[in-house]
């Protein structure tokens, strides 16, 4: 397979974990120890806030009168479209029953996480659009409780977007504080919330290593990384929009990755001289993260075929595939590692980011090797329950006792013996198993 790099990446979006990994234990190991108090103390000093940290009925009242109807319309029409789409994800999965052998019957059950944390970051930018995310799927999986934490902004509060957003999708806890502090909040159930069973949601370096440290105690999304994108375009794909494209995603973050692999130089080359022009006309905020991220971390790969971009992008595994390439079903059928895809020039990663339904939060970092995002199956567990006749225990313990026995495992083979003798005590069974030096 051919690759020729027109741009190759200067960096890697990795950051210095050891002092990121030492700071956030410490502040997780304060809060625990102190409880309310230290989480508290953690929001003085990070979010410079010191109002209330549960967000009252009347304040989210009073946020959903501040914004505008447009905005209101365009939030409700996007959390329609997710929660559609986490019903139909919902529907996938369900309760099962059947009988393995006559007299044994087996079953699986589908039970909610009682009790779900969702982060909502609120800093530089006011994600709305997280809180959709996390808390309608939450929310369509029949989750008990979902607590909502976002950064307040000093002396205001959470956004009031943020705030209405929450509550609009289900929400029954909404905590006015952002970072480690707020992770912690959640999953050990300070401010009269219970504990979470599970945190999900996207957030800085800190919040993806607080979860990263309490996964185990905890279930989480996924570990997460800078959000990445890539593009795979052929010589009919439009250079603006695949520019436009890229710049979009590249303003996530200064180490967000962005990367075109194509098999049509002219289109790589038209593309290279378009992006700098694009980024240079965005606000200031947004300047700043997509030059960066352009410079340092942006690859366009050429290849010799479209079998060979396939294969590339398999390799990258990116959180957001876009196809802008003719047949999009070749495509669709032959992709294996990707977050979410985007087929064709007429939907855009910004559609599954805000509003068309998919969930954004996703694997980052090659994760979609071996995972895929946020759905409403991870707020659910898939368990399994089994009953038998006597009859129908009978062919199971005979096995279970011979297996047992070649394992070595003496007292798991007695567990059978003792039904077996119990249930067919006229019958003679052979239950020494096989040779283990077999």
């Amino acid at each position: 397979m051919s690759r020729i790099y027109l741009k190759k990446a200067e960096k890697t979006s990795t950051s210095d974990s050891g002092s990121v990994r030492d700071t956030v234990q410490t502040i997780l190991d304060d809060i625990e120890r102190e409880g309310e108090q230290g989480a508290r103390r953690y929001a003085e000093k990070f979010d410079r806030y010191t109002g209330n940290i549960v967000v009252t009925r009347d304040e989210i009242e009073a946020a959903a009168a501040r914004l505008p109807q447009r905005l209101k319309d365009d939030i409700r029409f996007a959390h329609d479209n997710v929660r559609r789409f986490a019903e139909a994800q919902k529907g996938t999965v369900g309760d099962v029953e059947l009988e393995i052998v006559p007299g044994l019957v087996a079953g699986q059950k589908t039970i909610p996480i009682e009790a779900a944390g969702c982060y909502v970051p609120g800093g530089r930018y006011s994600h709305v659009a997280s809180a959709i995310m996390t808390v309608t799927t939450a929310k369509v999986a029949g989750c008990g409780h979902i607590t909502v934490c976002s950064p307040p902004r000093p002396d205001v509060g959470v956004h009031p977007a943020i705030l209405y957003t929450a509550d609009l999708c289900g929400a029954d806890t909404i905590l006015a504080m952002g970072g480690v502090q707020g992770v912690a909040s959640m999953a050990f159930g300070l401010f009269d919330v219970p504990p979470s069973g599970i945190l999900v949601g996207p957030g800085n370096q800190f919040v993806a290593e607080a979860k990263r440290i309490l996964f185990g105690r905890v279930g989480i999304d996924m570990f997460a990384g800078p959000t990445d994108s890539l593009i795979l375009a052929d010589k009919d794909a439009d250079a603006d929009i695949v520019a436009a494209d890229l710049v979009g995603q590249a303003e996530h973050g200064y180490n967000s990755p962005v990367w075109l692999v194509t098999d049509d130089r002219a289109l790589a080359e038209r593309v290279m001289e378009i992006v700098p022009g694009l980024i240079a006309d965005l606000p200031e905020v947004n300047r700043e993260n997509a030059e960066a991220a352009w410079r340092d971390y942006a690859e366009v790969i050429l290849c010799d075929s479209r079998e060979d971009m396939a294969a590339t992008s398999d390799d990258y595994a990116p959180e957001h595939l876009t196809v802008q390439a003719a047949d999009p079903d070749w495509w669709l059928d032959r992709l294996r590692c990707y977050g979410s895809l985007f087929l064709g020039e007429e939907t855009t990663v910004a559609f599954g980011d805000k509003a068309s339904g998919t969930n954004h939060v996703l694997p980052t970092s090659g994760a979609a090797r071996y995972t895929g995002g946020l759905s409403v199956h991870k707020f659910m567990k898939i368990v399994t329950w089994q009953r038998a006749t006597r009859e129908g225990s009978r062919p199971v313990a005979e096995a279970t006792a011979r297996i047992s026995r070649l394992e070595g495992m003496e007292g798991h083979a007695r567990t059978a013996d003792i039904r077996l003798r119990k249930y067919f005590p006229l019958d003679n069974f052979d239950l020494t198993g096989a040779d283990p030096d077999i």
